[in-house]
């Protein structure tokens, strides 16, 4: 059954509210924060992410002729300066791309890597011969440190797509933060939450908690940072993956600046300048599915975002979701991300290292076999075996009984999302892993270094795909998502959250496409992630709302972390939807995080 995006707009604009973007007011003595606009539509470009800062530069690049790619880049420096906690250069991530010239979709692989002299032990405490504790000693570490991919992502895009050098594309969020931001909500629980993490070394001590934990309403300022930015333009990524910054990252992962104040273990890595000079980011095909008649793409291993959201929507696509209640139409959501989750656990890992059969994970075939392991009257036991990529025909058959590794872990990301007047988009998705990374910032430079290779299984199995080996990019669940219907890109969406990266996207997706709701009702629905777990992650908004009803066919339920925590919400979705004759839909969240910021260049003033 076809049913195009055009069509789903008719049906459920009625009941849409539209979002007006808000123009920069005058500049005024110091800071002041931007107003934070969950929807924006309009025309001539758009931006969406969790940050009004962030949107606000990116906006002012495609005002002044940049393009997409320009605001992507210049928007995520920026979410370096004012979320630092899950992004930044010292990290990596994925960013998808489409070209109106050419009208095709690319993808940027710049997940950061394990050093050469990373051992298959590394997460083995070899004072007492078991793993490592994940909380707090891996977390806390230079061994969790992987190269960083974030700067040869930023160049490569801007080389392959844009128009502004790196040096241009930094210039903004240099400003900002030479300038300085004003500290919200989740900033200053963010810093609270990781204080004894910064405190355990001197530089991020002395950058974060100088004064204590930073007031909401306050204006934090981070000069080094905004030196270490004007200097990357300057010199270029050689600075960091041939040069002097290179050798200070690798000192910093090799002897962290321990200040004495905790006793944190920090356990070091093996990093070396060698590491850093062989990295590069990787240009590469998108994974695609159909899916109700139109084009998704996604991201293909080394992240697993685009086999699972593309698996599970195959499999949906077996059912005609739009017919059923939203309890069932849930029901087969999660039952559905289950059965994908158990395929990435047992197929997924880094490519050049990894046999994935990316191929048969999106064979249509094989999603009408693994739907076949869908009851629409009960939940199935989890966590549920993956399936067998290597005989499959379509037909039910006996289910297996291998038993599969559910995945819980989640951590912290941010997502950005940009269209411009001339229709190319990206969807980008990048993070430094755990709220604060390691923890660890480089003295001098005001940046995090990510903690990434926790991604890596714990425990070393020569069977796991996603097992430590040197050199090796861990696994990833970033989903930077767009999709196309007759070539032409019509929605664009990503977000944070660790594991539930890919849920979040999925449900999302199921939102707009078969339950008919709005894209900015689509992201602001409470949302549950069924990662192959016995229980599913919910939200306490989920829970209040269908709960019962998904009980009663089996599902068991955990609330998604305790209240007022950042462990309470799944994901912050930013996303824009483009619509006939070049109008856009910028939609970010409306509360979670603290609520998103979406703009647009030329707002709509009415219907």
């Amino acid at each position: 059954m076809r049913r195009t995006l055009a069509t789903i707009l008719v049906a459920s604009t009625a009941t849409a509210a539209l979002g007006v973007s808000v123009a920069p007011s005058p500049a005024k003595p110091g800071p002041q924060p931007p107003p934070k606009v969950p929807t924006a539509t309009g025309y001539g470009g758009a931006v969406s992410s969790v940050d009004p800062d962030a949107t606000a530069i990116g906006l002012d690049v495609l005002r002044r002729g940049g393009n997409a790619v320009d605001a992507a880049v210049a928007t995520a420096a920026a979410l370096g300066v004012t979320e630092p906690y899950s992004a930044g250069m010292g990290g990596g991530g994925y960013l998808v791309h489409y070209d109106a010239r050419s009208r095709r979709v690319t993808t940027i692989d710049g997940r950061e890597t394990a050093p050469a002299a990373m051992r298959s032990d590394a997460f083995i405490d070899p004072a007492t011969g078991a793993p490592y504790r994940f909380t707090p000693d891996l977390v806390t570490s230079g061994v969790s440190v992987g190269v960083p991919g974030t700067p040869a992502t930023w160049e490569t895009a801007l080389r392959r797509w844009g128009s502004l050098s790196l040096s241009q594309a930094l210039r903004p969020a240099a400003r900002l933060t030479q300038r300085g931001f004003v500290v919200d909500p989740t900033f200053a629980l963010q810093t609270k939450e990781n204080a004894e993490r910064f405190r355990t070394f001197t530089s991020s001590s002395d950058l974060f908690l100088a004064d204590g934990v930073p007031a909401v309403g306050s204006t934090f300022r981070n000069p080094d940072l905004a030196r270490t930015y004007r200097q990357l333009g300057a010199q270029g990524t050689s600075w960091l993956y041939r040069g002097s910054l290179g050798a200070e990252v690798a000192a910093t992962v090799q002897a962290p600046p321990l200040s004495g104040d905790t006793d944190l273990p920090v356990p070091v890595g093996d990093m070396t300048r060698a590491d850093l000079a062989r990295y590069r980011a990787l240009v590469q095909a998108p994974t695609r599915v159909g899916y109700r008649g139109l084009d998704v793409f996604g991201m293909a291993p080394s992240s697993s975002g685009g086999t699972t959201v593309g698996e599970s929507l195959n499999i949906l696509e077996q059912s005609d979701l739009s017919a059923m209640t939203t309890e069932q139409a849930l029901h087969h959501y999660l039952e559905a991300s289950a059965l994908a989750f158990a395929d990435r656990g047992r197929y997924v890992g880094d490519p050049a290292f990894v046999d994935v059969p990316t191929r048969d994970l999106l064979d249509d075939v094989y999603a009408k076999e693994r739907a076949c392991e869908i009851d629409p009257a009960a939940a199935a036991p989890k966590p549920v075996p993956a399936g067998d990529v290597r005989s499959y025909d379509g037909v039910c058959d006996a289910p297996a009984t291998e038993e599969v590794q559910p995945d819980t872990r989640g951590m912290s990301t941010t997502h950005l999302t940009t269209a411009d007047r001339w229709g190319n988009v990206v969807s980008y998705t990048l993070t430094i892993e755990q709220t604060g990374g390691s923890g660890i910032v480089v003295p001098g430079r005001g940046f995090l270094l990510n903690n990434e290779l926790t991604d890596f299984s714990t425990v070393y199995d020569p069977a796991d795909p996603n097992r430590i080996q040197p050199g090796k990019r861990p696994r990833s669940s970033m989903s930077p998502t767009i999709v196309l219907e007759d070539g032409r890109p019509v929605l664009a969406l990503g977000s944070p959250g660790g594991s539930t990266i890919i849920t979040t996207v999925l449900q999302v997706l199921v939102n707009r496409l078969d339950l008919g709701m709005s894209l900015p009702a689509a992201v602001a629905a409470p949302r549950a992630s069924q990662r192959n777990t016995a229980n599913v992650t919910a939200e306490q908004a989920f829970l209040d709302a269908y709960a019962a009803t998904l009980t009663s066919l089996g599902h068991r339920f955990a609330v998604a972390g305790p209240p007022g925590s950042s462990a309470s919400e799944i994901g912050a979705v930013a996303a824009i939807e483009l619509g006939p004759r070049g109008r856009m839909t910028a939609v970010a969240e409306p509360t979670r995080r603290g609520g998103g910021a979406a703009g647009v260049v030329r707002p709509t003033l009415g219907r």
